[in-house]
């Protein structure tokens, strides 16, 4: 359809046109997420698909919706630096629209949330584009993206203690990957906020998060061979535990762990930030 039918639906406040059906529009919606154009993407087919999801147009489709989402994440996937990253990075947005619906209205059978979720964390694992802001087109910010998916599907009553710690491993599992680029648009708060919504859930005992906090460190220890950038494998993890002791510290509804949690990260900063935080006479 033309530019002009769509901004009459953006102007109109995303009431859903009556003049096609839904599964067209839908379609249509679906293919323009990977649009280069940020102002059809974003503005337009992620903004629009969103507030259906949110205002209950899919509540009796939800389970193909999100079955659709999740297919988006394997086009393209392991591709570099191409335009694909874009339907991928909004797809896994929309599909975390479904989650936070149906935290909300209990729409989908557990199977199918629990479905969903691999699909994510396999896709957040190999995504390979991880650009933040592209310029001229825009938000790709896959990683981002993917952590707002992880945090509802923390939030999912289908997710007990198991899963939830699966989902700390894949953070940390996306921290350990060597990148071309440091991520600097804001993804280890992502992150870090997607771990508070697994830790506000009280599920996942002091006795796994310790380890969990070990190993980062680790990773942002690492040592590394003379001449390579040690931050390119090391400076995610740093980021990220800064990000989250800060969100822990500060931000508001705290999860039951906090106190003790805050005294692991604190130790784990002062061994991964060495020369900024040793006493010297």
């Amino acid at each position: 359809m033309s530019g002009s039918y769509w901004k009459q639906v953006v102007d109109h406040d995303f009431v859903v046109p009556q003049d096609r059906p839904l599964d067209d529009l839908t379609a249509e919606l679906t293919r323009m997420l990977g649009s280069t154009d940020p102002a059809q993407r974003d503005d337009t087919a992620y903004t629009a698909l969103g507030t259906w999801t949110e205002r209950g147009v899919y509540d009796d489709l939800l389970a193909g919706l999100g079955d659709g989402m999740a297919a988006g994440l394997t086009v393209g996937l392991g591709e570099k630096g191409t335009d694909s990253v874009f339907r991928r990075s909004f797809s896994v947005l929309i599909l975390a629209e479904c989650l936070a619906r149906d935290n909300v209205a209990a729409l989908v059978p557990s199977a199918k949330v629990l479905e969903w979720g691999d699909r994510i964390a396999t896709w957040y694992l190999r995504e390979r584009d991880l650009r933040g802001h592209v310029p001229g087109k825009g938000w790709a910010h896959a990683v981002a993206h993917g952590a707002d998916a992880i945090g509802e599907l923390a939030r999912s009553p289908h997710l007990a203690t198991s899963e939830l710690t699966v989902l700390l491993d894949v953070i940390g599992e996306r921290l350990s990957l060597p990148v071309d680029e440091l991520f600097s648009h804001g993804e280890p708060d992502r992150m870090a906020l997607a771990t508070m919504h697994i830790l506000r859930r009280n599920a996942v005992p002091l006795s796994v998060l310790e380890p969990w906090v070990a190993r980062l460190v680790s990773i942002a220890t690492t040592k590394v061979r003379a001449g390579t950038d040690p931050f390119l494998l090391r400076g995610n993890a740093e980021t990220y535990l800064r990000a989250l002791y800060l969100q822990l510290a500060l931000a508001p509804h705290p999860p039951g762990v906090r106190s003790d949690l805050l005294l692991c990260l604190v130790d784990a900063l002062k061994r991964t930030n060495p020369h900024y935080l040793t006493a010297r006479g």
